[in-house]
């Protein structure tokens, strides 16, 4: 008979994934201990989430006052000092910091160990000097950025999302290799804090959207001033006197020099020096083998957040850390859902999307109608002169909404409503019954919905309703 295990759940990693499963066991009565080798909050508090918004903050501020203009009002800004751009994040970080300390964590009953932590057989974990069982063991180790195998990138110094927010000084010139989320974002960010930006991505921007969505993005930073190489290789990087030079493959040998760069190229799984091999756990090109209940090939052993995956957001990771815990504690064979996960890229306009989109359900056979309703067409965007974008849907011939896209103002906020109505299985039409106050850009939500309405309304349906009730219009 084996020995009683040291803990009942045993969580390596401190990010946000790590702290919600924690919290939640030891609230709960278990007994609880998490690992992190370096501090609690992970990269969502230091390097991802927090100061991405803190930084976007501020450049929308900026934009904001340099054209001041368009709503009558006189007021530019010169330069600006991105060094106190720069401390403003850091501010922020260190107000949210509190929420993730080692001293609240510890009052809720969560032993913490700050050391390395390395498996050892399929039920041991080594930490340091001593080693630990547990009834379960929870990975929450998160993930880092993805760099290319690019020419000469070993030779030069480059930045990526964990070193950017560190810089002191202004960014005279960013050259961002990617085109997803983290380089949209961020470029956009400096650009409108005064750096000259330039974008080289092998595909569009936002690769994973429907091509008529993200190319309102596209057309935005080209407005601001952005220069996007899309559908570009890089085949070289040079180190220079100025700073750094990416040579394009392309037939013009296009050069283009900077004196920043940032791989913004994807994210790879933390899953290296666990000892996963000892602990019969088993991986595939570079990521964890999980079933529906977020379990490894070792029963005992899970994971969520980032090293989980599909979706690297923290609201999912925290989704995960719920049906790790049902799974662990409660020995209940809950699944995690990926087919309603929101998430939103904070450009502006934002683009935020729920569910399949247009080209998804294309590639999937679905059959499926799309309505849609553009911004500049809903009288708060009118009035708060942030008309770029539209909201579109996915439905199925029925009417059960499938999908969601909003890119525009406060997108990310406006695609909540399509969250709760597919969890709720709502179709399109209880969006058009619903009252939706007057002004707001949540209208855009009834409108586009209202689009079913208005195209089952055919000619000859209309001649019918007024025979029927005795109508005497026109049409």
């Amino acid at each position: 008979m084996s020995r009683e295990k040291d803990y009942d759940l045993c969580i390596i990693g401190g990010g946000a994934a790590g702290l919600v499963t924690a919290a939640g066991a030891a609230t709960l009565g278990a007994k609880v201990i998490l690992i992190e080798k370096n501090k609690l909050g992970g990269e969502c508090l230091y390097t991802g989430c927090v100061p991405s918004k803190a930084l976007i903050h501020s450049a929308n501020t900026a934009y904001s006052i340099n054209t001041a203009k368009q709503v009558g009002l006189s007021v530019n800004l010169n330069v600006v000092d991105q060094s106190a751009v720069m401390q403003h994040v850091d501010d922020v970080i260190k107000r949210i910091e509190p929420n993730d300390s080692p001293e609240r964590f510890q009052k809720l009953g969560v032993e913490i160990l700050f050391s390395k932590a390395k498996f050892v057989n399929a039920e041991t974990l080594s930490v340091g000097q001593q080693t630990i069982t547990a009834k379960n063991f929870v990975l929450a180790t998160g993930s880092r950025p993805a760099i290319p195998s690019i020419k000469g990138i070993d030779t030069i110094d480059y930045h990526t999302h964990e070193t950017i927010f560190n810089l002191q000084e202004n960014i005279k010139h960013l050259i961002i290799i990617g085109g997803g989320a983290i380089g949209c974002e961020l470029g956009q960010s400096f650009s409108r804090l005064g750096s000259d930006v330039s974008i080289v991505t092998r595909s569009g921007l936002m690769p994973r959207e429907d091509q008529d969505m993200s190319e309102v993005i596209q057309q935005q930073f080209e407005v601001e001033g952005i220069e996007l190489y899309l559908k570009n290789q890089v085949r070289e990087v040079v180190k220079t006197k100025q700073g750094i030079a990416v040579h394009l493959d392309d037939p013009q040998m296009t050069v283009i020099e900077g004196s920043h760069l940032l791989i913004a190229t994807g994210r790879q799984s933390n899953i290296d020096n666990l000892g996963l091999e000892a602990a019969k756990v088993d991986t595939e090109n570079g990521f964890l083998i999980l079933d529906s209940r977020l379990r490894t090939t070792n029963r005992h052993i899970f994971a969520c957040g980032d090293v989980a995956g599909p979706f690297l957001f923290t609201h999912m990771a925290e989704h995960q850390a719920g049906i790790v815990l049902r799974n662990t504690l409660f020995k209940l064979p809950v699944k995690s859902q990926t087919s309603r996960i929101p998430w939103c890229t904070f450009t502006a306009p934002e683009l935020a999307r729920v569910g399949l989109s247009e080209r998804e359900a294309l590639e999937k056979g679905v059959k499926h109608n799309v309505y849609t309703f553009p911004f500049d067409e809903i009288d708060r965007a009118i009035t708060d002169d942030q008309t770029i974008g539209k909201a579109k849907i996915i439905t199925s011939p029925r009417g059960k909404i499938l999908g969601a896209c909003i890119v525009g103002p406060q997108a990310g906020e406006l695609i909540a409503e399509y969250t709760l109505a597919m969890s709720a299985g709502l179709s399109l039409s209880a969006l058009s019954k619903a009252i939706h106050i007057y002004p707001t850009l949540a209208q855009i939500n009834r409108r586009v919905a209202d689009q079913r309405l208005k195209a089952g309304l055919t000619e000859n349906r209309k001649k019918w309703i007024k025979r029927l009730f005795g109508l005497r219009g026109r049409g």
